[in-house]
């Protein structure tokens, strides 16, 4: 084949497979397999997991409510601010979890620019399970707008175009005509922005701590276990490395589509 690799870019490439590889495996080969069942149903891990459930399936539906009407704006937008709103909204995916966990702590924490104020009305998002939500619909949301938002624009217009002629205002023929046009991208972004926040540590850890059975989600429960008890440390993380398998084995298609959307664009 004339396209087929020489063996020398065989022997780079498996460089980089063993290094992405092999901590999987090694995960797998220290798995407490006998004493599997006791980990899971232990009461960290029971505490950890139900907690990351809540929190993260509260957050996945904050990014649907609030996330939809942006990738709405974005969709139709061409100008600055449009790209500074986009920026904005994007920049949660490439800066440090732990950076945007200080950034929330002095906005929303108690002596916040805005926590202050809701200090004073009773109200406390840092170190809490709100918070936990908070930080981890933070992190999640770009992953929801990036999927609507493409999906948006790649949208034949045409139905919407008829109903708009035949009198359909803008909210109707939206939702009419373009929600079920786009609900598989609705879906997907929504698969995707919950896998982001269950796996969430750094945001949560620096805004919201590390509370048992307030704010000590999944990945918090693995750091803190990782000294106290090992094994049970490798069950819950091979629950994580599960569902992010699960995850991307599901919507690859869909999530290589949206990248290729945004390097087009």
């Amino acid at each position: 084949m004339i396209n087929r690799p020489p063996p020398w870019v065989f022997a780079l490439a498996a460089v980089p497979a063993v290094v992405l590889g092999a901590p999987l495996a090694a995960l797998l080969w220290r798995l407490p397999w006998s004493n599997l069942g006791g980990a899971l149903t232990s009461d960290a891990a029971t505490s950890a997991l139900g907690l990351s459930l809540v929190t993260s399936l509260a957050a996945t539906a904050l990014c649907v409510v609030f996330g939809l009407p942006l990738a709405w704006l974005l969709s139709t937008g061409t100008g600055v601010t449009t790209r500074i709103v986009r920026a904005l909204c994007l920049l949660p995916i490439v800066l440090p979890p732990v950076v945007g966990g200080v950034a929330l702590l002095l906005a929303f924490g108690r002596r916040g620019v805005v926590g202050q104020w809701l200090a004073d009305a009773g109200i406390q998002l840092s170190f809490s399970t709100a918070g936990v939500v908070l930080a981890q619909s933070f992190v999640a949301l770009p992953f929801f707008v990036l999927s609507v938002e493409a999906a948006l624009r790649q949208l034949d217009t045409e139905f919407a175009e008829v109903a708009h002629v035949h009198g359909a205002s803008p909210i109707r023929v939206f939702t009419s005509v373009t929600l079920p046009s786009i609900a598989p991208a609705i879906a997907a972004g929504a698969v995707l922005a919950w896998a982001r926040a269950i796996g969430e540590f750094g945001a949560t850890v620096t805004f919201a701590g590390s509370l048992e059975g307030r704010t000590q989600t999944l990945p918090l429960a693995v750091y803190d276990l990782l000294e106290r008890d090992p094994s049970e440390a490798v069950v819950l993380s091979a629950v994580l490395v599960v569902l992010a398998v699960a995850v991307l084995v599901a919507l690859r298609d869909r999530w290589f589509g949206v990248l290729r959307s945004e390097v087009q664009r």
